[in-house]
């Protein structure tokens, strides 16, 4: 399922137009990323949970050449899905 499809769903179960199904799920993505980016949790009870974490810098390499290089450190999402969406796919 791609977004397009989602807002279709979205629109047929709430029984709202496309246009505003699309206004709420983009509504709701940017609520989700600048709670992120603020460094907070967005605990959706049933679905699951966003957080951020910091990776640490480390060693990698270069696959072509083989040389060592630094991975610098940065934020990652993380989500852990909820126990009502875990037995649902089950």
């Amino acid at each position: 399922m791609n977004k397009t499809d989602l807002i279709e769903a979205m629109a047929n179960g709430a029984g709202i137009s496309k246009a505003d199904a699309k206004k709420a799920l983009n509504a709701a993505i940017d609520a989700i990323t600048n709670a992120l980016k603020n460094g907070e949790r967005v605990a959706l009870v049933g679905f699951g949970t966003f957080s951020t974490s910091t990776r640490a810098a480390r060693k990698g390499r270069n696959p072509q050449t083989g040389a060592e290089i630094e991975i610098p450190a940065k934020k990652v999402v993380k989500f852990k899905a909820g126990l009502e969406l875990s037995k649902g796919i089950s």
